[in-house]
């Protein structure tokens, strides 16, 4: 199992590990997501040894939603509230506060914001507040998928001015295109990540 050091002043934030992306019956699937899941729990373990807070992101979309591609995006539906597709994969203990993002059918793919489909309007999720609260200096990002939800929430991360790592063995990319994974990587450490 990958092994993650906490340092002082970090906190875990776990995105969208939920059925539809981490289980192979999902409709989205990310190769490898249940293994992800397995992983990512084994440092939730760690983090409450360590007193590291947890917090959880979770897609969480209407029956139908611009996003989707039969109404016109480019993502088969996928996490529709209540179903089984959008519950957190029954690997990953939910140790921390849940953030949902989509219900009203946005189309963001940060936990940190969430972006009306037709206007573009943005609007803050609660994570931000909620990570103030907790006071960490440097945010531990993983979960699904590496090239949109992982990396906007990690790219969102440190324009809200907090350090931000990325552990690759505990993330995946959906590569949508060819590639999508290492170019979300030269992205991330441009922006100034730190991904180990």
């Amino acid at each position: 199992m990958p092994h993650y050091l906490f340092q002082e002043n970090q906190a875990l934030v776990i995105v969208d590990c939920q059925n539809d992306f981490a289980d192979p019956n999902g409709s989205l699937y990310v190769k490898g997501g249940e293994e992800i899941a397995v992983a990512i729990n084994e440092i939730v373990i760690e983090a409450g040894r360590r007193g590291v807070p947890v917090f959880y992101t979770q897609d969480w979309h209407p029956d139908s939603t611009p996003h989707f591609e039969k109404d016109g995006g480019i993502w088969p539906v996928h996490c529709v509230m209540g179903t089984w597709g959008a519950e957190i994969h029954p690997a990953l203990a939910v140790e921390g506060p849940v953030v949902r993002k989509g219900a009203n059918g946005e189309d963001g793919y940060s936990g940190f914001t969430m972006r009306d489909p037709e206007s573009g309007e943005e609007q803050p999720t609660e994570l931000a507040a909620l990570l103030t609260k907790a006071s960490p200096s440097e945010l531990v990002v993983c979960g699904l998928a590496l090239d949109y939800c992982v990396k906007a929430t990690a790219l969102d991360g440190l324009r809200l001015g907090w350090k931000v790592s990325v552990p690759l063995a505990l993330t995946a990319a959906v590569g949508l295109n060819p590639g999508d994974g290492d170019r979300s990587i030269t992205e991330l450490n441009a922006a100034g990540a730190n991904v180990v």
